[in-house]
């Protein structure tokens, strides 16, 4: 699978890339990255990708010319893909749009906007999919486009090494414990006394059911 970044701030998203599972997914040739620096696909001498938008109003709007340039220069894995323009008004990510495109496409492009938002004629011409992270707005389009990225990366198989790790695929609880199994916290001053922190007793009983009782328990807490 390979992910396609448009963005006026690549080092934001190489940056990314370059660390972690994503870097070790590329190195095991699992998945492949491309981040394309708008500024190089316009005409403009001062590398200007915004102007004012008609009708009026607040702020600037990306142009289309330089977007659709840079992806017209996109070399795609296979035939099977999708575009994906990060916007707070677009349809609500989750993990199983990730689990879906992750199986259902060879190649995914962020459009990352900045400003106050790209040309919607750049929509209209790639038939993109607005699609947020959630109920608030950011600055741009760059962190959603990795989040997403680092959500479908976890789907396909091998990236995570053990694909048991994907947490649909097993019992997961938001509560984890490790060592020591007593934690003595804060330690003893005049002012405050430590105080003993153990871990829950099942998780130390070796009673393999009864922990994944209280996994499936701690689940059901978290969801209410």
């Amino acid at each position: 699978m390979k992910f396609h970044f448009l963005t006026i701030f690549p080092d934001m998203i190489q940056s990314y890339l370059d660390e972690a599972m994503l870097k070790r997914a590329a190195e095991k040739k699992l998945v492949a990255f491309d981040v394309k620096n708008i500024r190089d696909y316009t005409l403009d001498k001062h590398k200007k990708v915004d102007e004012r938008p008609y009708g009026g109003g607040p702020g600037m709007v990306m142009t289309p010319e330089p977007i659709l340039r840079a992806h017209a220069k996109l070399k795609m894995k296979g035939k099977k893909t999708k575009v994906v323009m990060l916007s707070p008004q677009g349809k609500l990510f989750n993990n199983v749009m990730a689990a879906k495109w992750a199986k259902s496409y060879s190649d995914i492009v962020f459009i990352c906007g900045r400003y106050e938002g790209v040309d919607d004629r750049v929509r209209k011409i790639l038939k993109a999919e607005e699609v947020s992270i959630g109920d608030f707005v950011l600055t741009g389009g760059e962190l959603p486009a990795l989040v997403m990225t680092d959500a479908i990366c976890r789907q396909i198989k091998g990236v995570l090494g053990d694909h048991a790790s994907v947490e649909e695929s097993r019992i997961a609880s938001p509560r984890v414990f490790t060592r020591p199994e007593v934690l003595e916290f804060p330690k003893s001053t005049k002012t405050v006394k430590g105080k003993k922190h153990k871990v829950p007793p099942v998780l130390v009983s070796g009673d393999h059911k009864k922990i994944e009782e209280w996994r499936k328990s701690q689940q059901k807490e978290e969801k209410i």
